[in-house]
């Protein structure tokens, strides 16, 4: 009876209202973080920010009360700070699992970056300084939503892409150097070319990967597609390579 009574006893020691008050808050702001990025259909999305924010709350408060029944031993050393530093340096291999390069752009870059800024938002929140946490999701908001506008106000020039051509045209008429001279002189960079398989015989398709302004992507693909022998133009562009 009297283990029972301990056990019971210790239950409030940092697993009180305020714990569980902490947890809900760093579930509601990693939630929104999560919603952000798995609106923009990126790798990590709802479920991943909100699981780094709760685990993060929860770790902080397990480093702050989880240790209090050592700490009356002899020869007992104990720094709080130690999970916390540890959740910091363990967040990065989630991170570093989000970035990848294909196609010579690298991708992934700003939601690694939000997966590091739910994990200290949720940190935030089990250490108790829930203005933080809330300061830190909206400033999220800001930058994401609010810096491309601002950068493409501030930037004097048209923005710049990479725009994917894949084109399909007559074979034997050695139109790919023709095309791909076309595409250079209206100033765009070929960064990648790829053969793909074309339907239909006597045809032939290219894949082209490029980087240019993006105001001259349509007069390039109506410029590739009066071309003689040119029987297809699909363009696709992709300004938000580093996300």
């Amino acid at each position: 009876m009297r283990e029972v009574a301990v056990s019971l006893g210790s239950i409030g020691a940092g697993q009180g209202p305020r714990q569980m008050a902490e947890l809900a808050v760093a579930l509601t702001l990693s939630t929104l973080v999560g919603w952000e990025r798995g609106a923009r259909q990126k790798s990590a999305g709802l479920r991943t920010h909100a699981l780094v924010g709760v685990a993060s709350a929860l770790m902080m408060q397990v480093s702050q009360h989880g240790f209090g029944n050592v700490l009356d031993l002899p020869h007992t050393a104990y720094d709080p700070s130690r999970v916390a530093a540890q959740i910091v340096s363990g967040i990065g291999f989630i991170g570093g699992g989000l970035i990848f390069v294909r196609r010579d752009a690298v991708r992934g870059l700003t939601t690694a970056a939000t997966i590091w800024l739910t994990c200290a938002i949720g940190m935030a929140c089990g250490g108790g300084l829930l203005l933080l946490a809330s300061a830190a999701t909206a400033l999220h908001f800001l930058v994401i939503r609010g810096y491309p506008f601002l950068a493409g106000r501030l930037s004097r020039g048209p923005a710049s892409v990479r725009p994917t051509l894949r084109l399909t045209y007559r074979t034997g008429l050695t139109l790919l150097p023709r095309l791909m001279e076309e595409c250079t002189a209206q100033g765009f960079r070929i960064l990648h070319v790829r053969a793909e398989e074309a339907e239909g015989d006597g045809a032939s398709r290219v894949l082209l990967l490029l980087a240019g302004r993006e105001d001259r992507t349509r007069r390039l693909a109506a410029a590739l597609f009066r071309t003689e022998g040119v029987l297809t133009v699909d363009l696709s562009s992709d300004p938000d390579a580093d996300e």
